[in-house]
């Protein structure tokens, strides 16, 4: 039904120049609005009425023939669907109604489809826009009045209108998402984002992010152009309001498109009582900003002198008494956006791995040409009061030594340090040094530590070649890798929403990532701990200074000091509790697994265990014996392969003869079995956990580390080598998009690996910002591939040849049977008539990477150290019952001998294979029960605007 209208007034008077126009009139308010005749003159004069039962809430528009008046131009309007806001016009009629699928059913029915627009979007629309046969633009919402922040929900939503009106009823109806139960239930405001301190990688995809979420869910999106000193500045050359066109293409682009700018006034009260001033009068009630502990410190001041600067706006006639009512609150939001990673309470800021990518890829180089010339290099990179650049780098490249500012030695000290490893390394055949140092590197009195003074202890001391390499901002260049692409992407849209949640009384949020999950933390909070660090250095305080880092930074920085004695110091543990442990890659391969294996058995050493290989799979120990101690040598620069050095395949233990493997496994005295790989490794795991009962050699700690592309294996969120793939991925689609975007009416229909997961395909299309990712878990329907060819269209029409405008399309390579990249290339060309065409891309291998990301190096090492740690742990609890008849394989304790390393949300856990394999696990599809990233799938669509249908 529909109700009065929901701008104020009761009643509107539409004079019309001819009879036609009057009886065309009457018909679109009864047919559409559903109003009622209350009296008329059929020639002159007609009364409509919604038909309330009590007049003063009826909603009257009054139509009168006046041959004087001139009909609307509404052409523009049409013209310009695409590009133009018709909620702009303070001009038109809003109703509000709760059957508005029923009103854009009949919109689409009547050969309107040209005429309307509909708000935040298909999937889940509040609000619908149309033309009225006298040019005026007709609203309809479901909400009470135009601020409402409480929409009625109706009880289904048809989520793809009817053709015709005579199947309305009969049209298949879902429940609401609860993403679109959330954009209904939440206040409109006018959203803001800004950028500000030094540029970062990924910046674009946050701003992009933003924008894109704040109107799909019905706000107005801002930006505010170089940063604070913009919003000091004002005026509609800083502060612009943002379409969903002004992002197009954001995605693939290094630093920050709406510029940065360091700010001395808005320091300053005088600054940002300017820059509320500008933001009133833009009429902006929400700021997001992406920047550093600085430009986020700013971030919060201003919000918490916002009262304070509003009524001074007032008290001085700046702003009105109206906008002064209206603006009492300014929501704040920090994303935060730093190459240094030296923000407290996250894992990872916008723009750290990017830059980690770049050192790795500039000291992978170097390595090459240290080996030949037999040289040492000094590696300077940033991270003024933040070593976590140089430690991670350190990590991933197997460097001989760093020097961070949280971590720092006596002046002669470092000097000892440094020359006792690197004299170590070379005396056992190393041919090449490679020392890390941050800019902020100090000794323990404070004194500056800097390249120079590296090269001249290298050269002084141990008669080194030496050379320096200062990466400088190269490391903030380029575009983000995918990683930054889809954090910045999360991040942004969890901004929005945050802000849109925020209450006068709610602390301003700051979004970060704790291991594998989005979340928000205070803001105010992660500055101070984030400050103290660099008070506690200045204090000489150094022991507190890692302690206010994040655990995962004082696990790291744990992790490489072990990994790079190695065998060179005397080891930890006594000999009685030192013990064999093997580790072996089963699958397919993928990056990290030779860092895994790297870390694996450098830990080990450092620890006085034995670190075995066991080569080319379980097959090639039951066929050949593969089996060799590890030698350090042997092993050195194995970290920055891609691969299997190992050799990998995907035989399980009962595929080849488990009873073999048994006894190798008792001839060489196993205490510890680490498994890297896919899904055949966890079934491996599980193999050897139920053989456990018949065979004596398999009662020892088992742990897999999840290791495959596809990121399909149970308990666990993230698996190594999805990280590389999706870079090797990201970078294919955007040189294809780059070609695309040339030809300028060009999709490409990419075929993404991934077996039957669609976890690759849903992130690649996150950081790619493709128009539908097509996955096996839910298939490809006819309506879908109709609805996204529509769309295609639709974005091409709009486009009008512009650039940045390629399209495309990723398709997992098990999304359907019968449709396959080519066949869908075929139809969309079919469709297309013409305006546009289609081709086909297919990476295939390219997709399983060359040289592993630097995300996959350190979280192998990472998981392999703790692997280690499982297997020291666990042994003394099994091992006395190796020999014995009383062994009880259901015993939980027992059980958990064998497990699962993974990311389960915001934690590291090892989870039984007996838990996870009986109760997690969809055996047929070779898939875990619960799909982790299936929200990520609405996120990805809601960002390029696709319409997504249900399953039937």
């Amino acid at each position: 039904m529909t109700k009065p209208i929901v701008n104020g007034t009761s009643s509107v008077v539409l004079k019309v120049p001819s009879v036609q126009l009057l009886h065309e009139a009457t018909h679109f308010y009864t047919e559409f609005a559903n109003l009622q005749i209350k009296s008329e003159d059929s020639n002159s004069h007609v009364v409509l009425t919604s038909g309330q039962p009590f007049p003063e809430t009826s909603a009257n528009i009054e139509i009168v023939l006046d041959t004087s008046v001139k009909l609307k131009d509404s052409t523009y309007l049409r013209e310009q669907k695409l590009n133009f806001d018709w909620r702009s016009l303070t001009s038109t009629i809003v109703f509000r109604t709760e059957s508005i699928i029923e009103i854009y059913n009949k919109v689409k029915a009547n050969g309107h489809l040209l005429d309307h627009q509909v708000y935040p979007s298909e999937l889940a629309p509040i609000e619908l826009y149309v033309i009225d046969p006298l040019g005026n633009v007709i609203g309809f919402t479901l909400v009470h009045h135009p601020l409402s922040s409480n929409p009625p929900l109706e009880s289904s939503v048809s989520t793809r209108p009817s053709t015709t009106s005579q199947s309305t009823a009969s049209s298949s109806t879902v429940n609401l998402s609860s993403y679109a139960q959330e954009i209904l239930s939440t206040p409109k405001r006018n959203i803001a984002v800004m950028t500000s301190g030094g540029d970062a990688p990924g910046m674009n995809a946050n701003v992009r992010a933003v924008v894109r979420a704040a109107l799909f869910r019905g706000c107005k999106a801002f930006a505010v152009y170089e940063g604070y000193e913009g919003l000091v500045r004002g005026g509609p050359e800083y502060i612009r309001e943002m379409d969903w066109q002004s992002v197009r293409g954001w995605l693939s682009e290094g630093g920050t498109n709406i510029g940065t700018a360091r700010c001395l006034e808005f320091r300053e009260r005088k600054g940002r009582l300017k820059g509320a001033k500008h933001l009133i009068e833009a009429g902006i009630d929400a700021l997001i900003v992406c920047g550093g502990d600085g430009s986020l410190t700013g971030a919060d001041l201003f919000r918490s002198e916002w009262p304070s600067l509003i009524k001074e706006l007032l008290e001085t006639g700046q702003i009105t008494k109206e906008k002064f009512v209206k603006h009492q609150h300014l929501n704040i939001c920090g994303t935060v956006g730093s190459i240094d990673n030296d923000m407290s309470s996250t894992d990872s800021t916008i723009g750290a791995y990017s830059s980690l990518a770049r050192i790795c890829q500039a000291i992978d180089y170097i390595d090459a040409t240290a080996n030949s010339h037999s040289r040492a290099f000094v590696v300077e990179v940033m991270g003024r009061h933040c070593g976590w650049l140089a430690l991670m780098a350190g990590i991933a490249t197997s460097a001989d030594y760093i020097l961070i500012p949280e971590k720092p030695a006596s002046s002669k000290e470092w000097e000892d340090q440094m020359c006792e490893i690197v004299s170590k390394h070379r005396s056992r055949g190393k041919r090449k040094t490679i020392v890390i140092v941050a800019e902020g590197a100090i000794a323990a009195d404070l004194t500056p530590i800097t390249s120079k003074d590296v090269l001249k202890v290298l050269v002084d001391r141990l008669g080194l070649d030496t050379r320096i390499t200062t990466l400088g901002h190269v490391q903030r260049g380029g575009t983000a890798v995918a990683f930054d692409r889809i954090l910045a992407t999360l991040q942004g849209v969890e901004a929005v929403k945050a802000v849109l949640e925020s209450t006068p009384d709610t602390p301003s949020p700051m979004i970060g990532i704790i291991e594998n999950k989005i979340c928000r933390r205070p803001l105010v909070e992660a500055v101070k701990l984030t400050k103290q660090v660099a008070e506690a250095i200045s204090q000489k305080d150094f022991k507190k200074a890692i302690g206010l880092r994040d655990s995962e930074f004082v696990e790291h920085l744990h992790n490489f000091m072990a990994i790079n004695s190695a065998d060179h110091n005397e080891p930890e543990l006594p000999e009685s509790k030192r013990l064999n442990i093997a580790v072996i890659n089963v699958g397919a391969p993928a990056g990290g697994m030779n860092s895994a294996v790297y870390a694996m058995a450098t830990y080990c050493m450092s620890r006085g265990h034995t670190p075995y290989a066991i080569h080319n799979g379980f097959s090639g120990l039951a066929r050949h014996e593969s089996v060799r101690s590890v030698d350090w040598l042997g092993i050195e620069g194995l970290g920055s392969k891609g691969g299997s050095e190992l050799g990998t395949n995907r035989t399980t233990p009962q595929e080849t003869d488990i009873g073999l493997i048994a006894y190798y496994f008792e001839k060489y005295q196993f205490d510890g079995l680490v498994i890297v790989g896919g899904f055949e490794a966890f079934e491996s795991l599980n193999q050897l956990e139920k053989a456990r009962k018949d065979y004596p050699a398999f009662r020892i700690p088992i742990v897999l580390i999840p290791a495959t592309i596809s990121n399909n294996v149970p308990g666990t969120e993230y698996s190594l080598g999805s990280d590389t793939c999706l870079n090797s991925l990201m970078d294919y689609c955007d040189i294809v998009k780059q070609s695309a975007s040339s030809t300028r009416g060009r999709t490409f229909v990419v075929e993404v690996q991934g077996g039957n997961s669609g976890y690759i395909a849903t992130q690649a299309q996150l950081a790619c910002g493709a128009q539908a990712s097509y996955v096996p878990e839910e298939g490809i329907s006819l309506e879908q591939l109709d609805a996204d060819i529509t769309s295609l269209k639709t974005s091409f029409a709009s486009a009008e040849g512009r650039s940045k405008n390629g399209k495309l399309i990723l398709k997992s390579e098990n999304a359907s049977k019968v449709l396959s990249g080519q066949t869908i290339a075929d139809i969309i060309t079919e469709e297309a008539y013409g305006r546009f065409d289609a081709k086909t891309a297919v990476p295939g291998h390219v997709q399983q990477g060359s040289v592993p990301s630097p995300i996959d190096r350190t979280r192998a090492t990472r998981l392999a150290v703790k692997a280690v740690q499982f297997i020291e742990e666990k042994d003394p609890l099994i091992h006395k019952f190796r020999d014995s008849l009383e062994f009880d394989s259901l015993n939980k304790e027992i059980a958990e001998t064998a497990s699962i390393l993974g990311v389960k949300r915001s934690h590291l856990r090892f989870s039984s294979i007996r838990q996870v394999y009986d109760f997690e696990t969809s055996l047929a599809k070779r898939m875990p029960k619960v799909i982790h990233w299936e929200e990520t799938r609405e996120v990805a669509d809601a960002l390029v605007g696709r319409t997504k249908l249900p399953k039937t």
